[in-house]
Formats: structure tokens, sequence, C-alpha cells
């Protein structure tokens, strides 16, 4: 069974020499990161108006901006714990400030089944991630996990391009978000049942 089901890093080839042109801006791994977050909250305002087009594209973009920030890091020699700890809470806040954007487009249009669905993959993109860091807390290296951000950033991005012209395409999303990403955090918490299990013997 695949680790995951998408590439978590670009390749090193492609990555450094952006890194390093990059770098030569001034620019910081944790301005990158910001940048990342701010380009979230632009999607996640065109989202919460209804311009999904355009919100699955910023939200592409400035997503992408997550492969790059620890690449700049390593280029620049300045990958530090508080650098990946920092990348870690944005992130967190990227995706569910995209996913309250749709939770008040939907809110707006009474459509309120759809506000309850938006909770659901929000809870499992933070078990995902909480279930990773308690397990490397008790030196357990995790990761697993078919249905980790890649996949969820990917997904709703292109459920909100598609949405352009096909409205129900991101409700499809989110239920898929929602089975897929609480079914990621039962996979995980099996998986650290596994490695703690020869640990403890």
């Amino acid at each position: 069974m695949p680790r995951t089901i998408l590439p978590h890093a670009v390749p090193t080839n492609i990555a450094e020499p952006i890194a390093r042109a990059v770098a030569r801006t001034g620019v910081t791994p944790n301005g990158i990161t910001a940048l990342g977050l701010v380009g979230n909250l632009v999607a996640a305002w065109l989202a919460a108006d209804g311009r999904w087009l355009a919100a699955g594209l910023v939200m592409l973009a400035g997503s992408g901006l997550d492969l790059l920030d620890g690449a700049l890091a390593r280029a620049t020699g300045r990958a530090t714990r508080f650098g990946a700890i920092f990348d870690a809470v944005l992130d967190r806040y990227s995706e569910a400030a995209v996913l309250f954007g749709l939770l008040f487009y939907f809110e707006e249009r009474d459509a309120l089944w759809q506000v309850g669905l938006c909770y659901v993959p929000l809870a499992g993109s933070v078990l995902v991630s909480l279930v990773r860091a308690r397990a490397e807390i008790d030196g357990l290296q995790l990761r697993e996990g078919l249905f980790t951000r890649a996949e969820r950033v990917v997904l709703t991005a292109l459920a909100l391009i598609a949405g352009h012209w096909w409205a129900e395409a991101v409700t499809v999303a989110l239920w898929i978000l929602a089975v897929l990403s609480s079914a990621t955090a039962l996979q995980r918490v099996y998986y650290t049942w596994k490695l703690s299990r020869g640990r403890d013997a």
C-alpha cells in the first residue's frame, strides 16, 4: 500500500534552483510560509463570495508556496525547528480559512447541511496532523496517510475550479474530504498502534 497518494515534495533538481533564485530576493522561508497563508486567506474570501474559479486558482498558488519554504530553508541554511512548527501551524490556518469561506458561502444561502458538512473535513484535517504529532512526541516516525494535506488541498482547489461550471462539485468534494480525512486519521491511529505495540513489547 502506498504511503501517500501524491508526492509531498518537489524533486530536488527542480526545487533547489527555484529556492536559490528566491533566496537572492532576500525573502525568508518564514516569509514564504506567511505569503502562503495570505494567498489562502484571499482564496477563502473569493470562495465566500462565490467566485470559485478564482478561489481555486489562488488556493493552488498559495498552497504551492508550501512546497518552496522548506527548500528555501535548506538552500539558505535557515532550517529551524521553529520554522517547521510555524509552517505546520499556518498550514492548518490556511486549510481552515478556505473551509470557513465555503461555510460562509453556504450559510448565506441557508444551505445548512452543507454548512455542517464543512466542519467534518476541518476536524479530520486537525486529527490527521494531531495523531502524527502525538506519535512523534513518543519517538514514533509516522509518515503513512493516504489523504493528508497535499491531497486535501488539491481536491479542494480542483473542486472550486470545477464549481465554476458545476456547482455541485464543491459539495461532492466536501463529502470526499469528510470521509477520507476521517479515515486517514483512523489509519494513522492504527499505524501508531502497530508501531507502539512493537516498542512496548
